[in-house]
């Protein structure tokens, strides 16, 4: 997501912060490149018009050019005027209303409006525990309702059962009625589409909102679309009435210029956005962390509510310990790969680090994908129970049985035995006290003696290094408290010093354990 965006960005930032003063030529220069990036992102021409101005003003003026690091004071101000197009705050769904609070899902055909709703639906059930009704109200596309249906069973939703020859606003005032009196909260129509906007489509909408009175309408929108998008959402807005947008297929859209466009154009909130085809891949919209991570700054607390979603908090605080104590095993290491592969593999993981995405090329060069964790995988679960508990015993004939069963060969079980060794004594390092060398301090400095920090701490760690929060990506010297280690906090186990963030990676010496050396 807004991968060439960010790309662009970084590229002309960089060449700011390593002057020690800047002009107003220069700050101009910047600024024109800035908006040639919005441009080729897909961002609406005056989108690109109006934030160029509001930076520039911000920009040229005494703060920045008698600043001690002019440089970084630009990227702030960019960082500040992209949150601010993005929409400042985040805009969840709102049901704060009398159940069932109904929910109307409205956009074409194809941008993925069933698959979304019972996306939200699983959402609502497992963050929200609300009880939901799906109801489907697509009579023109054939099997339509009976997707619904499946998913429904698939994510442990109920769906509206189906009867024949019914029009929408008939199955819409069934679901609703229904939901009254069984006692759900939420009731969700999911409604027809069209390849494109006509009369008949909007006429269709208008009578559905008018019997089934929705809390909120939802346009679905497909992010690859680019400006089409945010035509469709003033269409949808004008004639229905829109409250929010959820934005699909946001992996895959590497500009980012519908997301940027949408709420400026429309004034409507981004409330969700859709991040794969699982049904879980469905993530709010915090204009701040996206802004942060546009410019390459990361999202670490992203990071740490991806991790406590998918980490058994009472299986890591055991693993946790055994690293402490050095006895970091191969079965450790494959339940750690599997932890990554569901927080969204490597590349989800990176994604949200400050500054990996400069690594990027480098990465790609080693080969250190989410293939890699899966071939690691493969190799440890080609071992035996004792030979994952005692790599020790690992000679010549069963490193080439092992290499046989993972079909790979003897030379990268080698490598990712030595990967392993590294990988325990480093963690080993870190979770001793802080007389056990600079590792050991950083991990309490960090508070991850004993887990992962929380959110709230992560945040405002964040602040202080710099890398998020209100600071914008402006550095600042070091605070007092980081030069002592306070001591350590609990927190969520898992991704600390105790677990590594990437794992089966061995520290930073080497980032690809199958590189030949």
């Amino acid at each position: 997501m807004f991968e060439g965006l960010s790309e662009k960005l970084s590229g002309i930032f960089d060449q700011l912060t390593r002057r020690g003063a800047l002009s107003e030529d220069d700050v101009n220069a910047a600024m024109r490149e800035v908006r040639r990036a919005l441009l080729e992102a897909d961002v609406a021409l005056d989108v690109a018009r109006t934030f160029i101005d509001k930076a520039k003003e911000r920009a040229i003026g005494a703060e920045v050019l008698k600043s001690i690091k002019p440089g970084q004071m630009v990227v702030k101000i960019v960082n500040d005027v992209l949150i601010e197009t993005l929409g400042s705050d985040a805009d969840p769904i709102d049901l704060n209303a009398a159940p069932p609070v109904a929910i109307m899902m409205v956009g074409l055909q194809g941008a993925g409006k069933t698959t979304t709703t019972a996306k939200i639906a699983k959402r609502l059930t497992e963050r929200f525990k609300k009880r939901v009704l799906m109801a489907s109200l697509d009579v023109k596309r054939p099997a339509a309702q009976e997707q619904l249906a499946v998913l429904g069973r698939q994510v442990n939703v109920d769906t509206l059962p189906i009867i024949a020859g019914q029009t929408p606003v008939q199955i819409a005032r069934r679901a609703e009625e229904a939901a009254r009196l069984q006692g759900y909260d939420v009731v969700m129509f999911d409604t027809a589409g069209r390849t494109h906007i006509d009369e008949p489509l909007m006429a269709e909408m208008a009578e559905i909102k008018a019997a089934a009175k929705p809390h909120e309408i939802l346009l679905v929108a497909d992010a690859l679309t680019g400006q089409d998008a945010v035509n469709l959402a003033k269409s949808f807005d004008e004639r229905v009435g829109v409250t929010g947008i959820v934005l699909t297929r946001v992996d895959g859209d590497g500009r980012g210029g519908a997301a940027l466009s949408m709420r400026a154009v429309t004034g409507k909130p981004i409330k969700l956005i859709g991040l794969g085809e699982k049904m879980d891949a469905l993530d709010d919209f915090h204009p701040q962390r996206i802004a942060n991570r546009i410019l390459g700054m990361g999202d670490i607390v992203a990071l740490v509510e991806k991790a406590a979603e998918n980490i058994d908090a009472e299986q890591a605080a055991k693993v946790a310990e055994k690293m402490r104590k050095g006895k970091f095993d191969l079965q450790d290491m494959a339940d750690q790969l599997a932890m990554a592969e569901k927080m969204g593999g490597l590349g989800g993981i990176m994604g949200l680090l400050p500054g990996v995405a400069k690594l990027k090329d480098a990465m790609a060069n080693a080969k250190i994908d989410d293939n890699m964790i899966k071939r690691q995988r493969a190799i440890i679960l080609s071992m035996t129970p004792e030979e994952r508990r005692s790599p020790d015993i690992l000679k010549a004939s069963r490193k080439k049985r092992i290499a046989a069963g993972a079909g790979t060969t003897v030379e990268l079980v080698n490598r990712l035995l030595k990967q392993h060794r590294q990988t325990a004594d480093m963690m080993k390092a870190m979770g001793g006290g802080p007389k056990r060398g600079p590792m050991a301090q950083m991990a309490q400095m960090l508070g991850m003696g004993q887990g992962m920090p929380s959110p709230e701490q992560m945040a405002e760690m964040q602040k202080k290094l710099g890398v998020g929060g209100g600071m914008g990506g402006l550095p600042k010297e070091p605070p007092a408290e980081l030069t002592a280690p306070p001591p350590a906090k609990p927190g969520l186990p898992g991704l600390g010093a105790s677990k590594p963030m990437l794992p089966g990676l061995g520290g930073l010496s080497s980032l690809n354990p199958f590189k030949k050396k």
